[in-house]
């Protein structure tokens, strides 16, 4: 007896007896929580090895010698931190390459330069976070759009069979709610993936601002002997 009331119950159950409406809703819920979770992975792996390079390029760069020669062997790397270095070099380029050197726009143009870099780079890492956003606003609402709709074809059949019994309300009102934890299944780790990708998207910025300052710094002491 228990047996068969859970067998009822269960998930594949609740949407096989679920009308074509909650279905529609379950199955939108559970492809919006596989897309969630596949963007979670992705960006997960991206922003970890993205960190982990960009440490080493910014450990290199500190530690080289000669800038010019720096940037033939590693100013071309898919990394933010190489995309900054190579605006920073590209700006300086174009700057002293006049026998008068305007050494005070020369420093605006490379911090604007670099600085424009950082803020590509932050919405390069982040283009695919409004998913999430959207994913973890949007599906309780869905699943609650479900769950009404269900309800209301649970009051139906109750008025239809003229039969208030739990064994008639049951099935209708389950698969009401089932709606409902699909969409809180796909909204919390899309809210939680969210939040803490964010955070680390803000940290990795703060850090890239950092070697743009820094690598600013040392452009400007360049004019400095130059002139």
């Amino acid at each position: 007896m228990h047996g068969g009331a859970a067998d009822v119950m269960s998930p594949v159950a609740l949407f096989l007896q679920a009308d074509i409406v909650v279905k529609s809703v379950m199955i939108g819920l559970v492809l919006a929580s596989i897309w969630t979770w596949a963007i979670i992975i992705g960006q997960w792996l991206k922003m970890r090895r993205i960190a982990q390079e960009n440490e080493r390029f910014e450990r290199d760069f500190w530690k080289s010698e000669d800038i010019d020669r720096f940037f033939e062997a590693r100013g071309r790397e898919e990394l933010p931190a190489s995309k900054i270095f190579a605006a920073g070099i590209a700006e300086w380029r174009r700057s002293t390459a006049g026998r008068s050197i305007d050494k005070e726009g020369t420093r605006s143009r490379l911090s604007v330069a670099m600085h424009s870099a950082v803020a590509a780079e932050v919405d390069r890492l982040a283009h695919r976070l409004n998913i999430l956003a959207t994913v973890g606003s949007v599906a309780p609402f869905v699943g609650l759009f479900g769950t009404v709709w269900g309800i209301m074809r649970a009051f139906a059949d109750i008025a239809g069979a003229q039969n208030t019994s739990l064994a008639v309300v049951a099935p209708g009102i389950a698969e009401a709610l089932f709606a409902t934890a699909l969409g809180l299944f796909a909204a919390i780790p899309a809210v939680i993936a969210y939040n803490r990708f964010s955070y680390g998207i803000n940290r990795m910025e703060a850090r890239l601002s950092r070697f743009a300052d820094g690598f600013h710094g040392t452009l400007s002491r360049e004019l400095e002997v130059d002139g």
